[in-house]
């Protein structure tokens, strides 16, 4: 018993920094992966990119539905067995994927286990907010938010830029070695994902050991009573002032990068005769996952202290602009097609830092002006909902639609019409940002 004391004591002591950025980072990894890689690896493993932005976005549903199975957790064992189960979970069906590759149906197989790491990595994230919450106080949460964020794309630049980077780099090596194309994407995309498993492993067994679990759990009597709580925040929510105007604004404020999202990797892929740009996969990991996903974090830091400047009521439409404008971009690079891989790297940046920049601005209006009220935290994570919903609808219809449009219009690929259509997409956010509703608080 006095063993288990001093334990217990030496965990409570260990510092936030042993784990934080751990925690985060194997937070952002699967979703990331599941949002961005896949798209690649499945594109080249000659799959249709209808398929693809289909499938890769409706995977990505637990992410949005997530607030309705929060509470229910906390009946059952602690946040630090569900933050270690879920990356274990993760970890192991990542390599399932990774054997499933060399299988004659490899997508139907794929597909479903990777719909089983969105439902891991969406209960993950719940978790592991919840430690994060109820281990430190607010001091240490204020002092460590900036590395939970910056781990977390960390997580985007290691998954979209290094390992896409070196998956192109195997790719080349087994084509140089005589394989075929597909066989050559089969064995390095195994290996990619292989070692995607094998560090969500290793991080589960790190943090049975460095995550701090002595929070008890909420006292509930029973399931019914979860449920009934549950209910009762979500009509509270829906009761809000202005709330069926939060709603359309929160799914149009990303409305055209929903479309975007899973069509710029494929359009940077593409060959030249296809409409797209013949990027190999490791440039496009170097410049999209890397130069890119920099380009992101800078864009938000700036926004930061933009918004601190002139508050947000008079910086909300300038950063809808900042996140859309940039758009018009790969509408040029479909138009003209550049050869030079700096120049196509100088647009993809300025489109990532406008992203960046203008993506804080949704963040902060849901917390300022969606989320207060007695169910802050919950009613954060509805919106937070309902924001992945309007990404992923149109995600998973932007496969179909480009390869329509490139029908009607007969041209290749379809992504010069498609990215040009994505220009008309942006207007319905212009024009429910410009009028948005705000209430009185202390950031204006």
């Amino acid at each position: 018993m006095q063993k288990d004391v001093v334990l217990e004591k030496k965990k409570q002591s260990r510092s936030p920094i042993t784990w934080v950025p751990t925690a985060y980072f194997a937070m952002g990894l699967p979703f990331v992966v599941l949002n961005m890689v896949t798209v690649l690896m499945f594109e080249g493993l000659g799959v249709d990119k209808t398929l693809i932005t289909f499938w890769t976005s409706l995977i990505l549903l637990p992410y949005t539905l997530k607030p309705l199975w929060s509470p229910f957790l906390e009946l059952f064992k602690t946040k630090k067995f569900w933050v270690v189960l879920t990356q274990m979970v993760s970890g192991v069906t990542f390599g399932l994927v990774a054997f499933s590759l060399g299988l004659p149906n490899f997508f139907t197989i794929a597909i479903a286990l990777l719909a089983v790491i969105g439902f891991s990595g969406a209960t993950h994230d719940i978790a592991c907010d919840g430690v994060y919450m109820s281990e430190l106080d607010e001091g240490q949460q204020a002092a460590y938010i900036g590395w939970q964020g910056a781990f977390y794309n960390i997580a985007k630049i290691v998954a979209t830029g290094g390992l896409v980077f070196c998956a192109g780099k195997l790719i080349k090596h087994f084509v140089a070695g005589g394989q075929s194309e597909f066989t050559a994407n089969q064995y390095a995309w195994t290996i990619i994902i292989a070692t995607l498993g094998a560090i969500m492993v290793l991080l589960s067994l790190y943090h049975s050991l460095m995550l701090p679990g002595s929070a008890p759990r909420r006292c509930v009597t029973s399931v019914r009573q979860t449920a009934i709580e549950s209910w009762d925040m979500l009509a509270d929510f829906f009761r809000k002032k202005h709330i069926v105007y939060y709603i359309f604004f929160i799914i149009l404020y990303r409305f055209a990068e929903g479309f975007v999202m899973k069509i710029v990797p494929l359009f940077l892929k593409a060959s030249r005769a296809e409409g797209g740009l013949g990027l190999d996969v490791d440039t496009i990991g170097l410049f999209y996952g890397t130069y890119g996903a920099a380009a992101f974090v800078g864009g938000s830091i700036l926004a930061g202290y933009f918004i601190k400047a002139i508050g947000l009521r008079r910086a909300l439409f300038i950063l809808c602009c900042a996140f859309n404008i940039p758009f018009v971009i790969y509408t040029i690079f479909s138009i003209t097609q550049p050869t030079n891989e700096w120049l196509i790297c100088s647009g993809i940046v300025f489109e990532y830092f406008g992203y960046g920049f203008g993506f804080v601005g949704l963040t902060l209006y849901m917390m300022q002006q969606v989320a207060p009220g007695k169910s802050q935290m919950a009613h954060y994570a509805f919106a937070s909902g309902i924001m992945n919903l309007g990404v992923m609808l149109p995600g998973m219809m932007s496969g179909w639609l480009c390869e329509q449009l490139g029908v009607w219009f007969d041209k290749p690929g379809g992504y010069e019409p498609f990215f040009i259509f994505v220009l008309f997409a942006t207007i319905p956010s212009f024009l429910i940002t410009y009028f948005a509703p705000f209430k009185e608080t202390n950031n204006q």
